[in-house]
């Protein structure tokens, strides 16, 4: 028992020194000019989250107007000194919409033209239909003097906390998926490069995605797949999220990506000349993404041995071998390795 105990006292202190984080109290001022000065910085993934009602948005501005105790905020450390904010987006907007100051770089956030009015408050009624600028001076002058708590998350904390971290606290009505989170912890050339790939007419023009992963980076994890899968296939172990976080961690800062984006690009160009529209089988309405994957990585491998690929037989979106590889068991080693095989025999005139 006693060295059970030891074991568990081990692992504990392992993990928790792969977290580094410190906290600050900032006052209402301070906050909105380090968004302003993008010194604090919402990520584009984190935009599309701002859905507060007006009313819950002046709920938290009578908060701090009464001095009531607010949640803390969240942020992540980068190496440039900014904070990414991890939760509280809502909050931010928030003050940021009160004060009528767009954040920078967030199209969706831009509050110059639109900024609250109070609405619905239940204990300061007098002030409901204001606006930031109708306050007295010295009552802007006390809410800008209200503190916030900040909870900072160093950049010397282990990056798979970082992810886990983002994962935990975005997990709300419209949670982050793993790809937005990436987006986030492993931001970078190699990041940029993911997202512009996936973005292009030639890529989407092959995808017909369900409504809920149209606009949530699943093709960019497609993309990331693609890259993970072909030059990391023979580790895969089937645990499909940390190993896209190990590979993504692994090409963070690489720059040089001309000859990737070129061999996809090439994959998708030859892919879309051996199908009609978006990439479908027999009575599936959506893109079978493992099946897509696997056929882009198939199609890449006949391009990489030099070969030409050749267009195969009608009705090959609908070959036996690839659909059973594609949709049973398909987070294993063994499957994602058959139907990458299976595709690249198609694509060399071997089936």
């Amino acid at each position: 028992m006693a060295e059970a105990t030891i074991d568990l006292q081990d692992e504990l202190e392992t993990h928790r020194r792969a977290v580094d984080t410190e906290y600050f109290d900032l006052s209402i001022r301070e906050i909105v000019r380090m968004v302003e000065s993008a010194e604090v910085v919402v990520a584009p993934a984190y935009q599309r989250q701002f859905q507060w009602k007006p009313d819950v948005q002046s709920a938290l501005i009578e908060s701090l107007l009464l001095g009531l105790p607010i949640p803390a905020i969240f942020v992540a450390t980068n190496r440039d000194g900014t904070w990414d904010v991890v939760d509280g987006l809502q909050r931010i907007a928030t003050i940021m919409r009160f004060h009528g100051i767009d954040v920078p770089d967030a199209p969706q956030l831009q509050f110059a033209e639109d900024s609250l009015e109070l609405t619905g408050l239940t204990q300061l009624t007098s002030f409901n239909s204001l606006k930031y600028d109708d306050l007295p001076m010295p009552i802007r002058l006390m809410l800008g003097k209200r503190y916030l708590r900040v909870q900072v998350l160093s950049d010397k904390s282990d990056t798979d906390v970082r992810f886990e971290l983002f994962r935990r606290l975005n997990a709300g009505a419209i949670a982050l998926s793993s790809q937005e989170i990436r987006a986030c912890v492993f931001g970078g050339p190699f990041n940029r490069m993911l997202e512009e790939l996936a973005s292009t007419d030639e890529f989407q023009s092959l995808l017909k995605l369900r409504p809920k992963n149209q606009h949530n980076a699943t093709a960019a994890e497609q993309v990331l797949k693609f890259f993970a899968y072909r030059d990391s296939m023979d580790t895969f172990d089937g645990k499909v999220t940390r190993f896209l976080n190990d590979y993504m961690k692994s090409r963070v800062n690489d720059s040089d990506l001309e000859s990737d984006r070129a061999l996809f690009m090439k994959a998708v160009a030859i892919l879309r000349e051996s199908v009609d529209g978006p990439f479908k089988r027999d009575r599936v309405s959506t893109t079978p993404l493992n099946q897509l994957e696997a056929v882009l990585i198939g199609i890449s491998l006949v391009i990489g041995s030099g070969e030409e690929p050749v267009r195969p037989p009608a009705g090959w979106q609908d070959d036996a071998t690839l659909v059973e590889a594609s949709t049973k068991g398909t987070n294993s080693r063994a499957m994602l390795t058959r139907r990458v095989n299976r595709a690249r025999e198609l694509f060399t005139g071997a089936a």
